[in-house]
Order: C-alpha cells, then sequence, then structure tokens
C-alpha cells in the first residue's frame, strides 16, 4: 500500500483474505479514480499499462502503477534477487510483469483512489522527470524480455 494516503486502509483485510485464499496469486487493486485524480498522472497510466500488455502478451495484469498489492512472497523474492532494479517507483510495474512471467496468477480487486490535495497533507513522491525516465527505462528493460515471448507468442498462462 503507498503511504500517501491514496488508497483506503479498510481495505486491507479484503485484500489479505483473499491472498489467503490463493496464496500463489498476486492480489492487485484496480484503482476506481474519483475527480481529484490529475489528469496527466492517469493519462501517463494508460501509457505504462498499454506496455505491460504487451511484455506480457496481452496478460490482464490490470494497473501496474498502482501499489495496493499482496505479492507472494516466495516468487518476489526470487524475482528481486535476481536483478538489481525494482527498488525505487519501478517496483509495482517491474514486479507484477515479472511475476506474471513466472506464471503467478493476477487476482483484481477494485479500490477507489483519492488524492489528497496539499491543503489536506497530500504530498506526492512521484518525480515526473527522474520517475518516468526510470519507468522508460524499465519498459525499456522488459520489452527486452519480452522480446523472446513475443517471438514464439509464448505466455506464461499457455495463451
Amino acid at each position: 500500500m503507498d503511504a500517501d494516503g491514496q488508497h483506503p486502509a479498510a481495505l486491507i483485510p479484503r485484500f489479505l483474505e483473499a491472498a489467503a485464499a490463493s496464496p500463489d496469486a498476486m492480489v492487485v487493486g484496480m484503482p476506481i479514480f474519483d475527480p481529484s485524480a490529475p489528469p496527466l498522472r492517469v493519462g501517463g497510466r494508460k501509457i505504462s499499462n498499454w506496455l505491460a500488455r504487451v511484455e506480457t502478451l496481452g496478460g490482464n495484469v490490470g494497473d501496474v502503477l498502482f501499489g495496493f498489492r499482496v505479492y507472494p512472497v516466495g516468487p518476489l523474492l526470487e524475482i528481486m534477487e535476481s536483478c538489481r532494479t525494482m527498488r525505487r517507483f519501478d517496483f509495482d510495474p517491474e514486479a507484477i510483469v515479472r511475476l506474471y512471467w513466472r506464471g503467478v496468477t493476477p487476482i483484481h480487486l477494485p479500490a477507489p483512489v483519492r488524492y489528497l490535495s496539499p491543503q489536506e497533507g497530500g504530498v506526492s513522491q512521484f518525480r515526473y522527470f527522474r520517475d518516468n525516465l526510470l519507468l522508460t527505462r524499465m519498459h525499456l528493460r522488459l520489452l527486452c524480455g519480452a522480446l523472446p515471448r513475443i517471438l514464439t507468442r509464448r505466455r506464461p498462462d499457455g495463451g
């Protein structure tokens, strides 16, 4: 869960219940944006989500930038130990694509998103230049990793 107050903590039990019921899956929040969502940020998400669908050969991985999730710890640790990336803003999108490549199924749960105003204490840690550069490099890396799958049309789910 992101620490900026966007996600409703009241949904944590629901996410944990879903994770307990399917321990080999990743529970992925699907954002429900309210009018406070900045259009530029929502538009940028669409680009990342489209790229993730290419990287997963059309896999239904959901919103790769939404940080309200429960990951299966074992596969996630294996991925993190095998690469030096996924340490900043690229963590969530790279984790979901790499877990999907390993055959980890996403379970999607809707979750409202609220962007707090500065008066409400809302502080974004997103830095447009730095983090967009990081995301661009990440997607290039993942597209290179997806290239053999694209060429052989092989998805982890057998599709």
